[in-house]
């Protein structure tokens, strides 16, 4: 698994396994939407840590051989959207 973000890359069944077992306390997953094609899975979803530490969040995941290959995950904070733009566009529902 990948994470740009914050530069860290986790290899191997067993430290990905052992990195979920030690994470103190994991977020709630909420799957907005859930695309594959042939081998590439992308989902988008939302992570609520708990006290207010609510991240949207995109996996990019690549299979071969029928296996899970490459997991790449970017996280993006809520943010009020700019006044200048509302005449544009509409509100999403959270």
């Amino acid at each position: 698994m990948e994470m740009p973000q914050s530069g860290e890359r986790i290899r191997g069944r067993e430290n990905m396994g052992q990195y979920q077992e030690a994470y103190p306390t994991p977020p709630s997953i909420h799957i907005r939407r859930m695309p594959v094609r042939d081998g590439l899975w992308v989902v988008e979803g939302v992570n609520d840590y708990g006290g207010g530490q609510v991240f949207n969040v995109v996996a990019i995941i690549e299979l071969r051989d029928g296996k899970w290959w490459r997991d790449t995950r970017y996280y993006a904070e809520p943010f009020e959207a700019p006044e200048w733009r509302a005449q544009w566009v509409e509100r999403m529902e959270s």
